[in-house]
């Protein structure tokens, strides 16, 4: 495992984390038990960050998350979580002091700590990041002590520019793999600008670029990747990074003629990621130990070519940027 210092903090993290959504819910049937092997799996292979959020499960992956790390004793990683989806309706109006102040509380009662590692607001309205009131609560609630330090995550890159630019913000979670490309641009170059750590989330694009989901493959009725293919129930760019699913097989196909004899298509595309210096983490989800395990050692794959990261960029032109480029 290597590590990168994230952003103007004073964490030091492992380039790859555990994203903790899957042992919460919305990703089918995934024990607690499971749950509890998956991270601990993680922490086993050198992962120092971990990524969950209070809706997750409604607080079950924030309990989990509790329970191995008393279990483990010892150094804790560092652990963000998310706050903000919990209001409803989901408004901006919502992102008060008050609202935000509860949903603190609540996430340090589930993960059995006094002051939370980093707090996110959890991908709100883009109305909120034009509103300093917001981050004023969150500066409030640093000055008292129940968080260490705050970001967001985001669905667009108009919103990560705006975020960064209060100097409160310390890191920025936004969707980025070979299917999502444009936060390389201008992102990334204000966030090295700003020494923002950068998050990057929805690694596998949903399952899609581990290169083992086919046209055939069925998911279970509780698993987002089921119930909200067009946006039924949150942003459809949670959901296979938005790409069309016709159009997201046929850009894996192409994809997986670029991956290193020897590797998985799954590690590849971890490390295509971990190819940018302005990723500070990348959260690849797991269901099980095997897993966890396999997503910590694509930090260990020999980086690629130039060839190899411009054919990534061509299929994405061709086959997937029409689709996603411009929306977020």
């Amino acid at each position: 495992m290597h590590y990168r210092p994230f952003g103007r903090t004073s964490f030091t993290v492992s380039e790859i984390g555990f994203g903790a959504w899957q042992i919460g819910g919305s990703w089918g049937d995934v024990s607690e038990a499971d749950g509890r092997e998956a991270l601990n799996a993680a922490l086993d292979n050198g992962v120092t960050f971990i990524d969950t959020a209070d809706v997750y499960g409604d607080g079950r992956s924030e309990k989990i998350i509790a329970e191995v790390l008393e279990a483990r004793g010892g150094e804790r990683p560092m652990v963000a979580t998310k706050a903000g989806r919990r209001l409803n309706p989901h408004v901006a109006d919502g992102y008060n002091k008050k609202n935000l102040e509860a949903f603190v509380d609540r996430s340090l009662a589930n993960l059995g700590v006094e002051r939370l590692d980093l707090v996110q607001l959890h991908c709100p309205p883009t109305d909120v990041f034009y509103r300093p009131e917001t981050f004023a609560a969150l500066d409030e609630l640093k000055a008292a002590g129940k968080i260490g330090d705050y970001g967001v995550s985001v669905e667009k890159v108009e919103e990560a520019l705006k975020a960064i630019e209060y100097p409160g913000v310390v890191s920025v979670q936004i969707i980025f793999n070979m299917f999502r490309q444009r936060p390389a641009g201008l992102f990334f170059d204000e966030a090295r600008r700003k020494n923002v750590a950068v998050i990057a989330r929805v690694p596998l694009a949903s399952g899609l670029l581990t290169g083992k989901i086919t046209a055939e493959t069925k998911f279970d009725a509780e698993d987002h990747r089921n119930f909200n293919r067009n946006g039924e129930a949150f942003d459809v760019g949670e959901t296979f990074a938005g790409v069309p699913f016709e159009a997201g097989l046929q850009a894996v196909d192409e994809i997986r003629k670029l991956v290193p004899e020897g590797a998985s298509m799954a590690a590849f595309a971890l490390k295509w990621i971990l190819m940018h210096d302005a990723v500070t983490v990348v959260i690849p989800g797991a269901r099980n130990a095997t897993q966890a395990k396999s997503n910590a050692a694509a930090a260990e794959l020999s980086a690629l070519s130039a060839d190899v990261m411009k054919a990534a960029e061509d299929v994405y032109g061709r086959l997937i940027a029409p689709h996603v480029h411009q929306r977020w």
